[in-house]
């Protein structure tokens, strides 16, 4: 076995049969893997759980924590370029693995930023990017003296938030500061309501060289503060609003000096201007769509970039309508039973995508399907029938 410090002495690309690293056992990393195998690489996975889905399928499972010091001895000393696959993986191990000689995507400094909501809403703002106007919490009286035109609003923890969870709608300013006491965190965004027409994320692929490139722009429906669908077709979109979009997440990007994949989440606001609502420095859930639709898929960005190989077509290649599978579909009046995949499977061209947890809980991401067609009219009636089949909601 060749050392991750040997490697990374040569020059980019890797060739296929290098490590490639993942820190992170979620489904996304799994997806990271399954791209990454197929491009001939291998893949060591650190994550703490027994059972994680990207350790499932990986060429390697590393069992340790985040900041364990042999766990990313082991990573850095077999795999010369490491990415991760959720943003909450400690900054300073991305750190630790640079100073080994690893080659990280994304770096520790784009990771800390969006890391907290306070460094990401100041970093946006100070890239020259709009975002809806909001007033950093570190205390209860900075509520106190907040601007009433940031009410209504919603109160967001700095970290740790993440599918609406950490954050709490507030009509008043009363109402925010017993939402300071309830959320029990150390900061907080406050942020006013923005005149929200609908909401959409643009996934952006860069590579070291800082060539970037744009997938078209989803449009999303969330329940509960869960992504539950993702439409694409380009021919949908308001008339410039994917160059607007995508010159967004490039700038976002160049300011960060990004490698990897990232999404930038956008509010698309009734008078049809833009504000970006947050960053995510890895794949996204919107971007699932991408395996069945696109040239290559987010995940193929992924490994693309890691490795210092060209970035692949990004082209929409028919539209679809992408549904997300969440545990409570396992669960019928309180008693579980498995979901009608053969209904689902019926459906023409319905990809159907399980991440292989063994445990389904309500709210709990299991798997997504992604529906195609000629045309989205079709890929939404497709989705229709996919959804009743499961007895999911849903409306083209």
């Amino acid at each position: 076995m060749t050392s991750g410090k040997d490697q990374s002495a040569s020059s980019f690309p890797l060739p296929p049969g290098s490590w490639l690293g993942m820190l992170g056992g979620g489904q996304l990393g799994r997806m990271f893997c399954h791209a990454a195998q197929r491009l001939g690489y291998r893949v060591a996975v650190l994550d703490p759980a027994q059972d994680s889905p990207a350790g499932a399928v990986a060429d390697l499972h590393i069992r340790a924590a985040y900041d364990d010091a042999e766990g990313i001895r082991q990573l850095a000393q077999r795999c010369p370029a490491v990415t991760t696959e959720f943003e909450n993986v400690p900054a300073s191990t991305l750190e630790q693995l640079a100073a080994e000689g690893v080659a990280v995507s994304p770096g520790a400094f784009a990771v800390a930023i969006v890391q907290d909501r306070t460094k990401e809403k100041a970093f946006i703002r100070s890239a020259g990017v709009p975002v809806a106007p909001y007033a950093p919490v570190f205390e209860k009286n900075d509520i106190a003296i907040a601007s009433q035109s940031l009410f209504p609003g919603i109160l967001k923890a700095a970290r740790l938030g993440y599918d609406g969870k950490g954050q709490v709608r507030v009509a008043t300013r009363e109402e925010a500061m017993q939402a300071w006491d309830d959320l029990k965190t150390e900061a907080c965004v406050l942020e006013a309501f923005a005149p929200l027409d609908y909401e959409i994320s643009v996934v952006i692929a860069r590579g070291r060289d800082g060539q970037a490139v744009t997938y078209d722009a989803a449009r999303n429906e969330h329940r509960d503060g869960i992504l539950a669908v993702s439409t694409v077709d380009p021919d949908a979109l308001e008339p410039g609003l994917q160059e607007r979009a995508s010159r967004l997440a490039k700038e976002l990007a160049r300011e960060l000096d990004y490698c990897g994949v990232m999404c930038v989440e956008c509010f698309v606001l009734t008078d049809g201007s833009l504000l970006v609502n947050e960053i995510a420095p890895r794949p996204h859930n919107s971007g699932h769509h991408t395996i069945d639709s696109c040239g290559s898929s987010q995940f193929d960005q992924q490994v693309r970039t890691m490795a210092g190989l060209p970035l692949g077509c990004t082209q929409t290649l028919r539209p679809s309508v992408m549904l997300n599978l969440l545990g409570d579909l396992w669960f019928e009046n309180g008693v579980q039973r498995e979901p009608d995949w053969a209904g689902v499977l019926r459906v023409p061209q319905a990809h159907l995508h399980l991440y292989g947890k063994t445990e389904p809980r309500l709210g709990r991401k299991m798997g997504h399907i992604t529906i195609t067609g000629d045309t989205l009219a079709q890929a939404q009636e497709r989705a229709a029938q996919a959804a009743g089949a499961l007895g999911l909601v849903y409306q083209p």
